[in-house]
């Protein structure tokens, strides 16, 4: 497994980032200020509806093109250890090799093209369940069941497909086509790549994990991870009790970003000297381009969880699913531990699907019921939101107009 460089001190810089985010968060809650973009944005309902735009999304984002996020190191620990990845549409196994690396394969035998796993469950190779064709955990044809109709064939040629993959920093990516070309990860992250080391994900033990779907555009969807204008009002019961509507700190990283959402408590920070100041935990969200988001939270000072979100267009512009999972950062510490960090995901799930997902399904078919040209607008206080809404469109090469 690819775990974080020992060599650098990543403890040391969450420390240094957490300071400077409480600086900032002090900042704002003292003037009742947030981060913002220039100007308001105005999007179109079109974005979110339009055939034509979500075909190019799908082809252009989930493609193949552009590395996704599959899952943790630590989802899959030990050789012969598996992830499935279906959700763009290509099927696709990953294994854990004896040596240790990581490898994925179209999830389809290389005889008629039979489904291969059909779960997570431990083996040394697999077995087809059509025809008993074995391939081992390097994707190599090891069983060929009445070889002699076979013959003028070598088994060296008839190894499973093999998908782009690549393991960094504890996290597996894969570029949902066939193809044996390396992931060039740190190209697709740039300047973000050092803010996502610091996580050392490779030390992340998964606790709980399920999925969430709403009758919305994933964009939509994807909407409400990126600003807390709407704290006070969808969330009066929960987060909107402890954190300030309306107020954020944000810094983008090319296509990626992270915001934090500062809690009532930094408002008393302003009138200490900052000597006086409680040292806090790392934290935030962080988005990396184009469909995942990883928090970073805390139960007590020391004691942690970090959720991942990962969120899939469906097979028309008003479905999708979020793939969700919370780890314990550094591994379950107890059982209590353990508890907290289900509890953790049990209540997320609580909120999105039954709040952030339901207004984003409400929502959709407004605009799916609405001229495309009817004004979406961001306000400047929303920037997370109109930065990633630019990113996708120049991705994709269709303007916002």
């Amino acid at each position: 497994m690819a775990d974080a460089d020992p060599g650098l001190n990543w403890a040391a810089r969450r420390r240094q980032q957490a300071r400077a985010i409480q600086r900032r968060s002090a900042a704002h809650a003292a003037a009742g200020t947030t981060d913002m973009a220039p100007a308001p944005f105005v999007n179109r309902a079109g974005t979110y509806t339009d055939p034509v735009r979500f075909a190019a999304e799908r082809r252009q984002l989930f493609g193949g093109d552009i590395p996704l996020v599959a899952g943790l190191s630590r989802d899959m620990p030990n050789p012969g250890d598996r992830l499935l990845f279906d959700e763009t549409g290509v099927p696709i196994v990953i294994l854990r090799g004896k040596d240790g690396v990581a490898r994925a394969f179209l999830n389809m035998c290389t005889h008629r093209g039979a489904r291969l796993a059909i779960d997570c469950t431990p083996s040394a190779r697999l077995t087809c369940p059509f025809h008993a064709w074995t391939f081992d955990l390097a994707g190599n044809l090891i069983g060929l069941p009445g070889a002699r109709g076979f013959e003028g064939f070598a088994k060296a040629d008839l190894g499973l497909v093999p998908v782009p993959c690549s393991e960094w920093q504890g996290l597996i990516f894969v570029q949902p086509r066939a193809g044996a070309t390396p992931v060039a990860i740190e190209d697709h992250l740039g300047e973000f790549a050092p803010e996502l080391a610091q996580l050392e994900l490779g030390r992340a033990e998964p606790v709980k994990a399920g999925e969430m779907r709403a009758a919305s555009n994933w964009k939509f969807a994807l909407d409400t991870y990126g600003e807390s204008y709407h704290f006070a009002t969808l969330h009066a019961s929960t987060i909107g009790q402890t954190h300030f509507n309306d107020m954020c700190v944000y810094d983008r990283f090319g296509p990626h970003h992270r915001v934090s959402f500062p809690d009532k408590g930094a408002l008393a920070l302003a009138s200490q000297p900052e000597a006086d100041w409680p040292e806090v935990d790392y934290g935030g969200v962080h988005y990396l381009f184009p469909n995942t988001v990883l928090f970073i939270g805390s139960i007590e000072p020391g004691k942690g969880f970090t959720q991942i979100f990962r969120l899939f267009p469906g097979k028309s512009p008003g479905e999708m699913v979020t793939k969700f999972a919370v780890y314990a950062p550094t591994g379950v510490q107890s059982d209590q531990h353990r508890a907290e960090c289900e509890f953790a995901f049990d209540a997320t799930a609580q909120v999105v699907s039954t709040e952030d997902y339901v207004i984003a399904a409400n929502g959709w078919a407004n605009m799916a019921a609405a001229d495309p040209m009817t004004p979406v607008i961001f306000g400047a206080n929303e920037i997370a939101l109109s930065n990633v809404h630019r990113a996708i469109a120049d991705r994709i090469g269709l303007s916002l107009d």
